[in-house]
């Protein structure tokens, strides 16, 4: 790191008073920060008269108060919106250059140029800063194999005109790009006024791949390799596809303007190459006027269409003040940037205090926004802190909270569960990662907070490198290393119990829908559990798929039946509309029963309301245990209630995982590593059965799956329960199944569970 930082990798004080995170009297948004995951609910008088899309609407946690704000703020936007419609309708979208700040705007075009190549300040992180010859060194002395890959992954580009989107795979660009046709599909997206775009088309199209293309992450590797390369190729193809896109794109124009998200996130990886090829010959007066041009666009769209909302905001929001704010810092020299840097740095840190949990969860109830949230956050603060912009203890505080969460769900191949919605989205990768690698997060706060938890690995990601540079890695290798695995955790505000010893792992997830019930990323995955034992992910979240090119898959991917929980009368947990992919009701509301863990045993209990509004009501308790000393954990499910039911007991198998039904249960089977799981139902009669299924790592990427489900017709009230067995390769199964099984079958289970204290 460097001189600036304290122990807790935080900037001293007075490293720069002139900066503050004080919040601007016109930031209004998001300026009365509230604690809104306790607000309450609407009368549900109001909600039965409401016809069904305003009770849509209004689901959640809505404060009345809140109502006319958001019915203003909403007036003004579709006013706004007509003006602009009408405005470009008349002609008035020429491209114009950026608005300079006097003293900027009176430098000649050379003049200007020689300013920006020689500036020492404002600075991105070190590691984007270090010298070419620095770059280079490190990188292939330290990082000798993704060093390679990086390499070969631009050249590709340059040559081919070829690169990977998520997990949709490697797409043939040809020559010059169509910015507007969706790789995934081959449909082409008009250019017609960004409002009126329609983004579900019903024709196969994803604009979620559209805009991971558009959001031109591609030219930050082009930087990187320049860095370490000098390889002008790379430059030339970086200025060829800018003055592309912006030709094919003009401000407010099409489907890449739909989301100030999208802008948001294009802008800073445009700052980021653009500081990789500043050095570059090929960057002259005329290139650098289009670039400028470019990010003031961006910032300027981004202030004008802020995805705020009274009711709940989202990564969306939080993605478009963090893209204003590194336009602030990042371009003093544009008549906006201040403004921008002090509204985006007061916004940000209120979206802190707004959307992450007392717990270090992000509260859209999703695992991988709760990467994207914390790798944008942690990427803003070393900005911050290299350009000595001061932050408040509790917000770093909050961010180490963040990385402690994301250490906590990590199973014990340190792979992320893909709980909730996961498109893959990164903020400034700089490197490629699946949508279930999330410990390269963890490792940086190593680095960050001198924290021996986050030191997952003695090897440090290749992030690190160019983020924080030499003092980076430095800091990293200087971290004591902590213990080789985590420990068990309750996190009650995000609804997330961890039970593990060793290489035994299991995740309940008992969160709700998200951004105070009003969540589009959550799934009806209440009380569903992962499992993990033997080197093997045995029960996993099978993940997303996609959004909006298959709704049907969307709708399956996020359903109960996909899930390893209980499936009553073949209704949905929470309520959903096929035809409303990012809408989901806040019927299931799980809460937390017991709580406790300890040497020998580990339990979580909770329950869920959303079959409740059934005919014949049920309340859902499930109780996990994992017995430490004896190696197994007890599943137990409750159903309070009455009437006659039919009950789906799934268990949803990893995708290098084998389902089998055997007598007495069923089996998990790792043929990589002949590791099982036996599955033993311990009260029901019915037979297993062998459910055909998906499971997605990555977005637009799936693979065929399995899961095990016992369907029993019962009435309520119902107890059963599961005994879930691991045996590693070369055990001896008879014996551990006595050894567990037996004892089980043999003991009260409430003396087990403790159901009594």
């Amino acid at each position: 790191m460097n001189g600036a930082m304290n122990e807790g990798g935080r900037p001293r004080a007075g490293d720069d008073d002139q900066h503050s995170a004080a919040r601007p009297r016109d930031a209004q948004p998001a300026s009365a920060v509230r604690d809104q995951r306790t607000a309450p609910r609407l009368p549900k008088l109001i909600q039965k008269i409401l016809p069904p899309s305003r009770r849509a609407a209004l689901r959640g946690e809505v404060r009345a108060r809140d109502l006319a704000p958001e019915a203003l703020l909403r007036l003004r936007r579709h006013f706004s919106v007509r003006r602009e419609r009408a405005g470009l309708a008349r002609g008035e979208e020429a491209p114009r250059a950026a608005r300079l700040r006097a003293e900027f705007a009176a430098l000649s075009p050379p003049e200007l140029l020689a300013h920006f190549r020689a500036r020492a300040t404002p600075r991105l992180p070190d590691g984007l800063e270090a010298e070419p010859e620095e770059s280079a060194h490190l990188s292939r002395e330290r990082f000798p194999r993704e060093t390679d890959e990086l390499i070969a992954r631009a050249l590709q580009i340059v040559e081919a005109d070829r690169w990977s989107l998520l997990g949709c795979g490697e797409f043939d660009f040809g020559g010059e790009v169509d910015w507007l046709r969706d790789p995934l599909s081959g449909a082409r997206w008009s250019r017609g006024f960004f409002a009126d775009v329609k983004l579900f088309r019903g024709d196969g199209s994803d604009a979620r791949v559209l805009w991971e293309l558009n959001r031109l992450a591609h030219l930050v590797a082009l930087g990187q390799a320049y860095a370490v390369t000098s390889d002008e190729r790379l430059a030339e193809k970086f200025f060829a596809h800018v003055e592309g896109w912006r030709a094919q794109n003009p401000v407010a124009r099409g489907a890449n303007w739909a989301s100030a998200m999208e802008v948001a996130l294009r802008a800073a990886n445009l700052l980021a190459a653009l500081r990789l090829f500043r050095r570059s010959p090929l960057l002259d007066e005329r290139k650098l006027s289009t670039l400028l041009a470019t990010l003031d666009e961006h910032g300027e769209f981004v202030r004008a269409h802020l995805e705020f909302s009274h009711l709940a905001t989202s990564n969306h929001y939080l993605s478009n003040v963090v893209g204003l704010l590194w336009l602030g810092v990042l371009l003093p020299e544009l008549e906006a940037a201040r403004g921008w840097r002090e509204f985006g740095l007061a916004e940000m840190l209120g979206e802190m205090d707004r959307q992450v949990l007392a717990d270090g969860a992000h509260y859209e109830s999703s695992t991988g926004y709760h990467r994207l949230v914390a790798e944008m956050l942690l990427y803003s603060f070393a900005l911050c802190r290299a350009n000595g912009i001061m932050i408040e203890e509790k917000y770093w505080s909050k961010l180490r909270a963040m990385l402690g969460y994301t250490r906590a769900y990590l199973r014990p191949d340190l792979s992320a569960p893909l709980v909730g919605d996961t498109d893959g989205g990164r903020f400034l990768p700089l490197s490629t990662r699946a949508a279930d690698e999330h410990a390269y997060v963890v490792q940086i706060g190593a680095a960050v907070f001198d924290e021996p938890r986050f030191k997952l690995e003695a090897r440090p990601p290749f992030e690190l490198l160019w983020l924080l540079g030499e003092d980076g890695l430095r800091a990293y290798e200087n971290v004591t290393a902590g213990e080789p695995t985590a420990s068990s955790a309750a996190f009650a505000c995000a609804g997330t119990y961890v039970l593990r010893d060793a290489d035994l792992y299991l995740l309940m997830s008992a969160s709700g829908a998200g951004a105070r019930g009003r969540g589009s990323h959550a799934h009806n995955d209440a009380l569903s559990v992962e499992v993990s034992a033997c080197g093997s992910n045995f029960v996993v979240d099978p993940g997303t798929y996609v959004y909006t090119a298959d709704l049907a898959a969307r709708h399956e991917f996020r359903s109960t039946a996909h899930h390893s929980t209980v499936e009553v009368d073949g209704a949905e947990q929470n309520e959903t509309d096929e035809r409303a992919p990012f809408r989901i009701g806040d019927d299931a509301r799980p809460r937390l029963l017991r709580w406790s863990a300890g040497d020998a045993r580990d339990l979580a209990i909770a329950e869920h309301r959303g079959y409740e509004r059934l005919p014949a009501p049920v309340t859902h308790a499930r109780a996990v245990l994992l017995d430490k000393r004896r190696r197994f954990f007890l599943v137990e499910d409750t159903f309070a209630g009455t009437g006659s039911h039919t009950f789906r007991f799934r268990f949803h198998a990893g995708r290098a995982v084998a389902a089998r039904v055997r007598e007495g249960g069923a089996e998990l089977y790792d043929d990589a590593n002949g590791a099982r799981l036996f599955v033993v139902a311990l009260d029901a009669d019915a037979q297993a059965a062998v459910e055909a299924r998906s499971t997605s790592r990555d977005y637009g990427e799936r693979a065929p799956s399995q899961s095990l489900c016992w369907t029993l017709r019962a009435g309520a009230p119902l107890r059963v329960a599961w005994a879930l067995v691991p045996v590693g390769a070369g055990e001896d199964e008879g014996a551990r199944l006595a050894e567990t099984v037996g004892v089980l079958r043999a003991t009260s289970r409430d003396k087990w569970l403790k159901i009594g204290e």
